[in-house]
């Protein structure tokens, strides 16, 4: 079973965009199933954001490991006739239009599953079927003001919320929803039964915040402010020798270790910092003791003195620099490719390592239709009908 991920032989019809959906089914792809990303003529949105080489954007690239491309113009009724053959060799179905069109497309879970009756069909959207936000427009910073991520990440000064600069809510949805897949099938390999997956950014973000947190919203009635419950982790702090590092001390075995690595063994037994609560209740002043004390030693010297003494810390990296850490480099986090079109190409390797079930992430994310004439040919068309598939296609395209 050498490189046989354990998802070797699921089929999975990819018909999403953008980021949540596609990096779900890379997941699955890694993991070895036979991901066909279906696209329209043009391809989809990533194609077209990104440095571009030979055809290949890096946000396209980035997203789109482990999988096929099937290029159908599925307003013809040849390519949904090819869709519908795909549909009854799949095991899941994945799309991430907005709520309805599916169903407008006639491949909604009632019809798809008269095809399938045992397919895992999803549907990825931002905020779900129903409510005055379903048929809205969505990216990940709406979902990030709507689900308090922005709250969250307030300024502590001005009061200003504030967007965090990476895409969690697109990126997050992807794990839940390939989570959620790999649930579903392990189900249906029990009792023989497929289901509709439903699954909403907003849903995923409420829920992946909640622990610290929304946590002190739990006991109705009994709510405090979630913005003075949170656990006020000690975030940047710069260093004499003007770098900067993250230092965090939750339990009081670490704060007694912070306050022997900063040389104030004076506030270990202070009342306001000696228990978990106190730390937490003020922990405005907390932190100007500490950045005070950590502007006095080197990035190198604190650092030494903070693990010896186990305090969560580190360097903070900028992301060329992350690419040399001893850390990342001893587990072998980024793999190097050839590439005969692209060059050399660097990419983050699968997170889970499987002892039994191998899996890398080598085969790159596919050329615009690059698999289409070998995905029609194991669904048996002929030579011929598959040139006049491509020429119609074409011409439609231009006419």
């Amino acid at each position: 079973m050498k490189d046989k991920g354990p998802l070797k032989g699921i089929r999975v019809l990819d018909l999403t965009a953008m980021v949540s959906g596609p990096t779900a089914t890379m997941m699955l792809g890694d993991q070895g199933a036979d991901v066909i990303k279906i696209e329209p003529l043009e391809g989809e949105l990533m194609r077209k954001v990104g440095k571009s080489i030979k055809g290949m954007t890096n946000s396209f690239l980035c997203c789109n490991r482990s999988k096929r491309s099937l290029v159908l113009d599925l307003k013809k009724i040849k390519a949904i006739m090819i869709l519908k053959k795909l549909i009854s060799t799949s095991d899941v179905f994945v799309q991430n239009f907005r709520p309805g069109t599916i169903e407008r497309m006639g491949l909604g879970y009632n019809k798809v599953k008269k095809i399938n009756k045992n397919i895992i069909y999803v549907s990825i959207s931002g905020f779900g079927e129903k409510g005055p936000y379903a048929q809205q427009r969505v990216y990940d910073p709406v979902i990030q003001a709507l689900s308090g991520l922005a709250d969250i990440q307030r300024d502590q000064n001005t009061g200003v919320p504030k967007q965090v600069r990476t895409i969690i809510p697109d990126k997050t949805t992807g794990l839940a929803t390939a989570q959620a897949i790999s649930s579903a099938l392990f189900y249906r390999e029990r009792f023989k039964v497929g289901q509709h997956i439903k699954i909403a950014m907003l849903d995923v973000m409420i829920a992946y915040l909640w622990p610290e947190g929304s946590a002190s919203l739990s006991f109705v009635g009994k709510e405090t402010d979630p913005a003075e419950a949170q656990l006020g982790l000690d975030l940047v702090f710069i260093t004499k020798d003007r770098k900067y590092i993250t230092a965090g001390a939750v339990t009081n075995k670490e704060w007694i270790g912070l306050c022997k690595a900063i040389n104030r063994e004076d506030l270990i037994n202070n009342s306001k910092f000696n228990t978990p609560n106190a730390r937490v209740k003020y922990k405005v002043e907390r932190r100007k003791i500490i950045s005070e004390e950590i502007a006095k030693q080197t990035a190198k010297n604190v650092l030494r003195k903070l693990q010896k003494e186990q305090v969560p810390s580190a360097p903070i990296l900028n992301r060329s620099e992350l690419l040399k850490n001893e850390q990342v480099i001893e587990n072998d986090i980024i793999q190097y490719f050839k590439s005969k079109n692209f060059g050399k190409i660097r990419s983050p390797r699968p997170a889970p390592i499987y002892s039994k079930t191998k899996i890398t992430g080598k085969q790159l994310a596919p050329l615009l239709g690059e698999n289409s004439e070998q995905i029609l040919k194991e669904l048996k068309y002929s030579k011929k009908e598959i040139n006049s598939f491509f020429k119609e296609q074409i011409s439609y395209k231009f006419s």
